[in-house]
């Protein structure tokens, strides 16, 4: 099958991100793409939390959902829309990160919220409190598709190899790590836990990513790292789209799975042990 990353810029406007979003899935369609791939908070890539409170929305109100959905069904291509920033009707407020896929008959087939939250001090420069906005979800997701069962993961999930060796064991063949990675770690580590978590499940790996400095209607940007990247089960890195804006399109070849497990069956080595 081929597949399309949508490596985007976006801003903290969610209707102009919608417009980009919208062509680069045409443009993936009429490329030969039959599954694309966008991006951790597509909608709305902000660091402020007030800017976040105008601008999101629940789920059932939000208008990028319907739009791609629409789109999806108007091309008939597959869609995992990377992430969301969408308001809940939780008590302190906070919003969820979260992913869907979405058929080429335009129907949500799989949500998943990230579970593992990017509190981390990079440098005194550059901190995150991510678990400030957004709450954890709690479930691990696998999706029926036609590319083949998609383990759903995003962005900071990528530091955490015992959720996608679950998700392997579940069934994924296919693991998506949607990320607006920091440029600072991802320089030092976003290949290396990309091809770590493929090697270690015999997975396909299929990371959609933010890239470059972030529009902002708030006076503060954002940088984040690009380099897209499908790797393969052997971890070879099969396409790696840089740090511009675009569609990389790619084909993949699922037998590569089982070829890959056959070699190194390390999904049925696990044994029980005592803590240290």
């Amino acid at each position: 099958m081929r597949v399309a990353l949508l490596q985007m810029t976006s801003s903290d406007i969610p209707s102009d991100n919608l417009a980009v979003a919208s062509a680069m899935l045409r443009q993936a369609k009429s490329e030969g793409a039959e599954f694309a791939f966008l991006p951790e908070v597509m909608n709305c890539l902000s660091t402020s939390r007030r800017h976040q409170q105008e601008v999101l929305q629940l789920e059932e109100d939000d208008e990028t959902l319907p739009a791609l959905a629409a789109l999806c069904a108007e091309l008939g291509i597959w869609l995992l829309i990377g992430s969301l920033g969408l308001k809940t009707n939780d008590p302190d407020g906070r919003f969820a990160n979260r992913s869907f896929v979405i058929s080429d008959a335009g129907e949500i087939v799989a949500r998943y919220d990230k579970i593992h939250m990017f509190d981390v001090d990079v440098s005194p420069e550059e901190t995150y409190r991510e678990s400030d906005g957004y709450r954890p979800g709690e479930t691990a997701v696998v999706a029926e598709t036609p590319l083949g069962k998609i383990g759903m993961t995003i962005c900071y999930d990528v530091r955490f190899g015992a959720l996608h060796r679950a998700l392997a064991q579940a069934g994924a063949q296919i693991l998506t790590v949607p990320a607006a990675f920091s440029h600072v770690t991802g320089a030092a580590h976003w290949e290396t836990l990309l091809r770590a978590r493929a090697i270690e499940t015999g997975c396909f790996v299929i990371a959609p990513a933010q890239t470059g400095t972030h529009p902002s209607s708030q006076g503060h940007s954002r940088r984040t790292h690009g380099h897209s990247m499908v790797v393969a089960p052997w971890g070879e890195v099969l396409v790696d789209a840089g740090v511009e804006t675009g569609v990389t399109v790619v084909d993949v070849d699922l037998s590569l799975v089982q070829k890959a497990r056959r070699q190194v069956p390390a999904l049925q080595h696990d044994r029980e042990f005592n803590g240290p």
